[in-house]
């Protein structure tokens, strides 16, 4: 779907397997040139000019393809002013793993901290003025009728060291206290690779649907803060800019996307690992414009 940086590749054995699975997938294409590459739910057979080819890395991600696949044909269908991945294949299953073959899309990542702000600003207005139709509905997940502050609340927060407990309560409570916005279609994933930019920096697509979800649109605004805040400020209304700040600073938009698109918290630990990493790199120093700034957000 272009070219991807910044993914690991997958161990040689491992390598071997999905490239069987690709050649299976794709019959009459040649695999030279192919690259794996692995995220978080998928290893990735890249094969330029012709597709990506995605295979399901855990039980759970291969039981959620099939409707994964079906939230791309809706989205594709939406008449987005940029491509989507669309599948080619059914979703096939090879042994415990589960395999699609999706359209690729040309062009490449941006570099962080770099991008046009009307650019942005363009694409994140597309994706929340989406018509979320009645199937789509069906297919996502709206986390305001599913408690989801409750849930990090009761299950996330108490297991925070002490001395980051207090404070994400408090932020976390902030961001449960935000106005209601009508619910939007939320990519989940917006940014980083992604989001693939022609040369000359017009939007080509964007990939990677699985965390797509029906909430506040500033969500997709805080996860662009990929190419800078300066950026998303001057992309958004200060209202959506506001909003997008408070969710972030809850632990950081990301890991706050991992409750509000639906999957369960399995390995709670490993979350709250990761939320605590997080904070310790991202810790307002007494006193900067950042913790001031924040300050004036959640009053």
């Amino acid at each position: 779907m272009g070219e991807m940086t910044g993914m690991p590749e997958p161990a040689d054995a491992i390598t071997d397997e999905l490239l069987e699975i690709a050649d299976a997938l794709l019959p009459g294409h040649s695999l030279d040139g192919a690259r794996v590459t692995a995220g978080n739910l998928h290893h990735v057979v890249l094969v330029p000019g012709t597709a990506a080819v995605r295979v399901s890395k855990r039980p759970s991600s291969a039981e959620e393809m099939p409707r994964r696949m079906e939230v791309l044909r809706e989205v594709a269908e939406a008449g987005l002013p940029f491509a989507v991945p669309e599948p080619l294949t059914p979703v096939t299953r090879f042994g415990e793993r589960a395999a699609v073959a999706v359209s690729w899309i040309d062009g490449k990542a941006q570099p962080e901290g770099q991008g046009d702000p009307e650019q942005i600003g363009r694409l994140l207005r597309a994706v929340r003025e989406v018509a979320v139709t009645p199937r789509l509905g069906r297919l996502l997940n709206a986390p305001r009728d599913q408690g989801w502050g409750e849930v990090l609340a009761d299950e996330v927060v108490p297991r925070l060291p002490d001395r980051w407990r207090s404070e994400v309560h408090r932020r976390l409570e902030a961001a449960m206290a935000l106005k209601a916005v009508p619910d939007a279609l939320v990519h989940g994933d917006l940014g980083g690779a992604n989001v693939h930019w022609s040369r000359d920096g017009e939007l080509v697509g964007v990939l990677d649907w699985d965390q797509a979800h029906l909430f506040d649109p500033a969500v997709d605004a805080a996860l662009m803060a990929w190419h800078g805040w300066d950026t998303v400020k001057k992309a958004v209304d200060p209202d959506t800019y506001r909003r997008a700040r408070i969710y972030d600073a809850v632990f950081g938009v990301g890991h706050l996307v991992g409750v509000l698109d639906g999957r369960p918290l399995v390995n709670v630990e490993g979350y709250v690992r990761s939320i605590v990493d997080w904070l310790e790199k991202n810790a307002w120093p007494t006193g900067s414009e950042v913790a001031g700034e924040a300050a004036a957000f959640s009053s």
